[in-house]
């Protein structure tokens, strides 16, 4: 999955668990939840919406991890990565 992808991705599955969040007027480098009012079920509604969307699992210990919108995008690209054919 590109950034771009992984940015739309975010942007998708916020509008459904927390539509009043305008993910465009996030500081990106900040953690979303100290920014706008979400509370961890919130956090476990989006990550359960990632695993949905795309299969990702995303391991509790890695919600730090994908609490900014940077981070979200680096994990889910990182995850998400084709293995390099070996041929």
């Amino acid at each position: 999955m590109s950034p771009a992808e992984a940015r739309a991705l975010l942007a998708r599955l916020l509008a459904t668990i927390a539509p009043e969040v305008d993910l465009d007027a996030l500081d990106p480098a900040v953690p979303i939840g100290d920014q706008v009012d979400l509370d961890s079920i919130d956090v476990v509604r989006l990550v359960e919406a990632v695993h949905d969307e795309t299969g990702l699992d995303i391991p509790e210990r890695d919600y730090p991890a994908v609490a900014s919108v940077d981070g979200f995008v680096a994990y889910v690209v990182a995850r998400t990565a084709q293995p390099a054919d070996p041929s």
